[in-house]
């Protein structure tokens, strides 16, 4: 007797309905990471260099690690936090201050922490999208808040990010009858995947255009204060009316190397800051508050970033050489950990390459580098500088090897 697998029919449409795990699509992430474990399967030897990667590559501060030890132990704290506890949200105010000159937030009202900025970009949707709204999405973007406008029955319109406009969307671009039931506009400075800041003058046009066509801007600021070469920190909030159309968010996870550890606020228009919080009561009960204690001690010691972005400013430096070396008209962010570059057309008898996506399966395989591709707006290719190494002596090796791997191909431009 054959039984129906009836489970198969009742998938949400949102996932794939019917058709859910049947399909041989692969995700581009999950790509690389096949990639990989061929390379290393194939070349045992051979040390798989992943300038992919885009987290981290060092543990958090002893004394972060150290409060939050202490703060553990405490009966006190093994409690629910709910919407977060007010030291957290009165030490978020003061870093927003003392880094990015922000001095006029309300911590009860106009901040609230989150479980890490994906699960904070996740929510935003559910709180503001209806079936047919539309949210505006830089293209190339981090996507999260576009799968959950879907997820709503919304509808995302790409905003290009091209080299010729600093990487920056042409908000002009927009036609009338998509800014009619556009309600969200994204936008993330420094950025992923490019690198690329934005100055004062670019935020006060989106203040302006978020103003006329009432529009409700999410900055997501997970990169804002790792900047270098005489970049400052700028916090879009630090514009005049920002607050007035728009929240930002701030993550621990890049700028104190505290990935895994969850946390982060938002920050911004008390209303939007209320509905979200709201929408999160709904979803969780807060992050475990000695987590939030080491984090409050975290941002009352900014010069810790500024330590971590010093490196990634070095190693960016070092990075963009080798590229030079090689042929790559690449330039060096103000921001981030990420150098985006445009890829080659081929290889001097070798393959020619149709998209970044094959030319960073060339990388893995022929070189043992990883790194991310990207053919949203051109094809190009993701590289970055959170490699795994112990002191810059390993450093220094990693990136020798870096440049004796690429030479063995000429690269065509």
């Amino acid at each position: 007797m054959v039984i129906m697998d009836y489970i198969q029919h009742l998938f949400a449409d949102r996932i794939g309905g019917a058709q859910f795990g049947m399909k041989d699509e692969i995700y581009k992430f999950e790509k690389i990471k096949r990639a990989k474990r061929e390379v290393l399967q194939r070349n045992p030897g051979k040390t798989l260099i992943d300038l992919g990667v885009g987290e981290p590559d060092d543990m958090a501060h002893d004394m972060i690690v150290r409060k939050l030890a202490e703060e553990a132990k405490k009966p006190e704290n093994r409690f629910y936090a709910d919407n977060g506890i007010r030291e957290f949200k009165q030490a978020a105010a003061t870093y927003m201050k003392a880094v990015f000159g922000v001095d006029d937030l309300d911590p009860e009202a106009e901040i609230n922490h989150v479980i890490g900025s994906k699960s904070a970009l996740a929510m935003i949707p559910t709180a503001f999208i209806n079936p047919g709204d539309i949210t505006i999405m830089p293209s190339p973007n981090y996507p999260i808040l576009g799968a959950h406008t879907k997820y709503l029955g919304g509808e995302v319109v790409h905003l290009p990010l091209l080299e010729e406009n600093s990487f920056l969307p042409e908000l002009d671009s927009l036609s009338a009858s998509v800014l009619k039931k556009a309600k969200l506009l994204y936008l993330n400075y420094p950025n992923n995947p490019t690198g690329a800041v934005a100055n004062r003058e670019f935020f006060d046009e989106v203040v302006r255009f978020a103003n006329k066509h009432e529009l409700i801007v999410i900055h997501d600021a997970a990169y804002a204060a790792l900047v270098f070469d005489g970049e400052k920190p700028l916090s879009f909030l630090s514009v005049p009316g920002a607050k007035e159309v728009g929240i930002e968010l701030h993550t621990l996870s890049k700028s104190f190397n505290m990935t895994g550890w969850r946390i982060g606020f938002i920050a911004g228009n008390s209303k939007l800051v209320s509905a979200i919080a709201t929408v999160k009561d709904n979803y969780d009960s807060g992050q475990f508050i000695p987590i939030q204690k080491a984090a409050s001690y975290a941002l009352s010691q900014p010069d810790i970033t500024k330590q971590i972005a010093e490196k990634y400013s070095r190693r960016h430096d070092l990075l963009l050489n080798i590229l030079r070396e090689c042929g790559f008209d690449a330039k060096k962010p103000k921001g981030s950990f990420f150098l985006y570059a445009k890829i080659p057309i081929a290889v001097e008898k070798g393959p020619t390459f149709h998209s970044a996506e094959e030319f960073s399966q060339y990388l893995i395989s022929k070189h043992s580098i990883s790194t991310v591709p990207w053919d949203d707006a051109g094809p190009y290719v993701r590289f970055s500088v959170t490699f795994q190494a112990d002191g810059w002596e390993e450093e220094l090796l990693i990136l020798d090897d870096i440049r004796t791997r690429l030479c063995t191909s000429k690269f065509i431009f």
